[in-house]
């Protein structure tokens, strides 16, 4: 009994393996635009802002390489990597409100991606040629830039001696926005690598010509998990934060007084009042990176389970 289960095993994995015989390689060239809180809201934008300040902006630009594992004659899985250079511009968005804030940056987000691709037609077939449309649809990991913020929580000082806030009081000439017993201030510093989720798809047209060479052009839209790309919101995960130790938390302590209660809740509170302020837009509402773009793809590994006499 186990012996026929281990021969129907790999009967079936030997037929797996010859659908999975056809391969494909291939690059992508196109643009991609952020439609998020900062920019233009327009879903497919391959023109840049300014062709004046491309040397400040750069080009919105998308190139991907691809590998295509071609099941059937309409069935695919193909893996990708890509990347992506977005830019975004209140002055050219179509709401009055955003030309009137005028916020502005550009960003570049690289991607991998598993994305399942069906054929209306046997375009991978061992035709000479042939022309389908194709949909798909996957999964990706987004790699981007956001920045990194310093809350840097300090003593008052006078003449450069810092102040006790337990037993000294803080003159009031000192005290900077309400901030009585110490003080916060908030610094922004290199950018940092963010890690998120999406969703790619849409609609393509592949033509296939000379048996082995196809060239498509694809409509990719990808609804991401976050709503950063954009630099419009940031979270604690973002915030760097530092305490001054003029004055120890005891006698024997390595910590920062300010890193005790009732200290260390009242800076947590201005770090949170603080990324609240700077929110923009609506954060309940998550980016979208979508894309135009064109390929070229050679096909290898002739699958003799699924092609036919011609």
């Amino acid at each position: 009994m186990k012996r026929n289960i281990i021969v129907f095993f790999a009967i079936l994995m030997g037929n797996l393996f010859a659908f999975a015989q056809r391969h494909e390689i291939g690059i992508q060239l196109g643009t991609s635009n952020l439609v998020g809180d900062i920019g233009k809201s327009k879903y497919l934008n391959p023109f840049p802002n300014n062709m004046n300040n491309i040397s400040n902006d750069g080009l919105p630009f998308y190139a991907a390489l691809m590998y295509r594992m071609n099941f059937n004659p309409y069935q695919s899985l193909r893996f990708r990597f890509a990347y992506n250079h977005v830019q975004f511009n209140d002055k050219y968005a179509q709401e009055y409100y955003r030309q009137n804030r005028g916020y502005s940056g550009t960003n570049s987000v690289y991607e991998l991606s598993a994305i399942f691709d069906y054929n209306f037609l046997p375009v991978n077939d061992e035709q000479r040629s042939m022309l389908s449309p194709y949909i798909f649809g996957g999964l990706s990991g987004l790699f981007f830039s956001n920045t990194q913020i310093t809350a840097v929580n300090d003593f008052y000082r006078i003449g450069g001696v810092a102040i006790n806030p337990e037993t000294d009081v803080v003159p009031d000439a000192l005290i900077e926005n309400g901030q009585e017993d110490f003080k916060t201030n908030f610094t922004y510093g290199k950018s940092a690598t963010k890690f998120s989720v999406a969703i790619p798809f849409g609609v393509g047209l592949k033509y296939k010509f000379n048996y082995n060479w196809a060239i498509f052009g694809e409509l990719m839209f990808r609804a991401t998990f976050t709503d950063a790309i954009d630099y419009s919101k940031m979270d604690n995960s973002d915030v760097k934060k530092t305490y001054n130790r003029d004055i120890l938390a005891s006698a024997n302590s390595t910590k920062s007084l300010l890193q005790t209660e009732p200290y260390l809740t009242v800076s947590d509170q201005r770090v949170e009042d603080y990324l609240k302020a700077r929110e923009v837009g609506n954060i309940n509402s998550k980016d979208w990176v979508n894309t135009i773009s064109l390929g070229i793809s050679y096909s290898f590994g002739r699958p003799a389970c699924y092609c036919q006499d011609k």
